[in-house]
């Protein structure tokens, strides 16, 4: 999910306003790349390298990658951060100016999705990704 989330945010630079709109990225983000600011991009860029990030923490934890340094502490703020995410809904002050309650209705339930993902994951793996010893 994470590395299908970070392809999405990529299609977005390369699809321009448009994209930005469709996906809820906001009016002023789609506006700033239709002015050819490169604002959109730079922050869209950076989301899709943390989700690829995740993605990669994913799989060492599932042992299908080598292992990465602070794996389960990695695995762990991801959680949090994406179970955090989903807690947004229940506060719209967290909005941003352009969010709508169905963006973020649809985004928290992704992240939540997500989130119960690395959650189970991290249960399940736990013993398996003990730090090896030096």
């Amino acid at each position: 999910m994470s590395l299908l989330t970070a392809l999405l945010h990529v299609a977005s630079i390369i699809g321009g306003g448009d994209w930005y709109r469709f996906f809820g990225a906001g009016e002023q983000m789609a506006r700033l790349d239709e002015a050819g600011s490169w604002k959109p991009a730079i922050i869209t860029g950076v989301i899709a390298i943390i989700l690829a990030g995740w993605c990669l923490y994913a799989l060492s934890g599932a042992g299908m990658v080598r292992r990465v340094p602070l794996l389960r502490t990695g695995l762990i703020a991801i959680t949090v951060v994406l179970l955090a995410r989903t807690a947004c809904l229940a506060f719209p002050a967290t909005w941003g100016p352009d969010a709508s309650f169905a963006f973020m209705a649809v985004t928290s339930a992704i992240t939540g999705i997500m989130g119960l993902a690395f959650a189970v994951g991290i249960a399940k793996s736990w013993r398996y990704m003990k730090p090896s010893s030096v």
